[in-house]
């Protein structure tokens, strides 16, 4: 048709993508490096300073498709070839700091393509990030080759034994995790000298302890949500430093109420730790136990549980955040089960007492939840014009991290 206008010829991105930073901290080159001259040259600075360096040779592959497409009569592309890089660190600093360089190169060169050079080491992390901003035609991977001579295994062998000692992405498990445990473990033994203490059973709840906290935090990525949280500490902002301050007050306090309970129980019931556990007298005082330890524990757990709700939802106000609804509807419902569990110790305590206060609480709870429910949706329906989705709010803080980034 006469008003449609013609597409122009596509414009294709050669990108070459260092994540983890090896072209800053080896070859000392400020990112993003855009055009042919700029990366040659931080190829070949990158390449002197570290010559098994595999980002090296991404770049100079992209320096090849970028001549290569160049070169080739049948095609009339405008082309550009560029170098962004993440974090040493990893993580969630190395993806924003990999969509800011993005950014800035696509506002220098408008892509409507783009071809992604990696040294296929971390391709499912980096791809999403791409591909949400330019469509991804085509993926290289640079994979270094190497001869089969045993002398040429052993120099990759001892290649990748230097990256696990200085590479801070490996160091922290390979040299950290075994440096803790040593470092308890000749506490214990100096402790053991002086105090007369089973050391070895000590050691073995030691490195059972540590191995087993390493190994959960990584499987759930604990690991990752701790930095990601004083990430947002060290960025602050107002509703940040509320939401903050209420998880670990309520922390506190829920600790708290748990030491107490096992305090007061170890001391009426002469509980020690030893082994082996007689299963017979454990399993007959269990009603018991879990009775004081719910009756004893439950005013400051539920403290500090409706704490944190209410941080998070002062914090969810100061955003304009839709769920500042539904967090507060928790607060009410976590402040009534105090007397539902209440009532609920008093029966496991003393099975003769009628239950006529635990189904009063548990009647008046569900009415409470129904209430809350409804509250929370009729209040979100009449102010959904002054509160945001969580959608949206995603979409100002990636706008505005990025836009700080460029500032920076």
């Amino acid at each position: 048709m006469a008003d449609k206008k013609e597409k122009g010829p596509e414009r294709i991105l050669i990108l070459c993508v260092d994540r983890d930073n090896d072209v800053g901290r080896k070859a000392g080159m400020r990112t993003p490096i855009i055009g042919r001259e700029e990366v040659m040259k931080s190829a070949l600075k990158l390449v002197l300073a570290d010559p098994e360096e595999a980002d090296a040779n991404a770049m100079f592959e992209a320096l090849r498709i970028y001549d290569t497409l160049g070169k080739d009569s049948t095609l009339n592309n405008p082309c550009e070839v560029a170098v962004i890089s993440g974090s040493e660190l990893g993580g969630i600093a190395a993806d924003r700091k990999l969509v800011s360089e993005l950014s800035d190169v696509l506002k220098i060169f408008q892509a409507d393509s783009l071809i992604l050079v990696t040294d296929g080491f971390s391709d499912k992390e980096i791809m999403p990030l791409i591909q949400s901003r330019v469509p991804v035609t085509s993926l290289r991977r640079v994979v270094v080759k190497h001869s089969e001579t045993v002398e040429e295994t052993a120099a990759v062998f001892s290649r990748y034994l230097r990256m696990l000692v200085e590479d801070p992405r490996y160091s922290k498990i390979a040299l950290g995790l075994p440096g803790m445990l040593l470092l308890s473990l000749g506490i214990l033994t100096l402790l053991g000298v002086f105090l007369q203490f089973d050391i070895y059973l000590w050691t073995w709840i030691v490195l059972l302890i540590i191995v087993g906290s390493s190994l959960l935090g990584k499987g759930y990525g604990l690991d990752k949500k701790i930095a990601g949280f004083f990430y947002r500490i060290y960025h602050y902002s107002v509703s940040g430093l509320v939401a903050s301050f209420s998880l670990v007050t309520g922390l506190l306090l829920i600790c708290i109420g748990f030491y107490q309970a096992g305090s007061y129980i170890s001391t009426n019931y002469d509980l020690r730790f030893q082994l082996p556990v007689e299963i017979g007298k454990f399993l007959e005082l269990l009603p018991q136990l879990t009775g004081w330890m719910i009756k004893k524990s439950i005013d400051m757990v539920v403290v500090g549980i409706c704490i944190i709700l209410a941080g998070r939802s002062i914090a969810h106000l100061l955003e304009r955040d839709s769920r500042f609804w539904r967090t507060s509807a928790l607060v009410a419902i976590f402040a009534w089960s105090w007397m539902i569990l209440n009532e609920l110790s008093i029966i496991i305590l003393d099975p003769s007492l009628p239950p006529d206060g635990l189904i009063v609480s548990v009647i008046v709870g569900i009415i409470v939840i129904v209430a809350s429910g409804l509250a929370a949706h009729l209040l979100g329906k009449k102010y959904q014009k002054i509160f945001r989705e969580r959608h949206e709010l995603k979409e100002a803080e990636t706008t505005n991290a990025e836009q700080k980034d460029i500032d920076k």
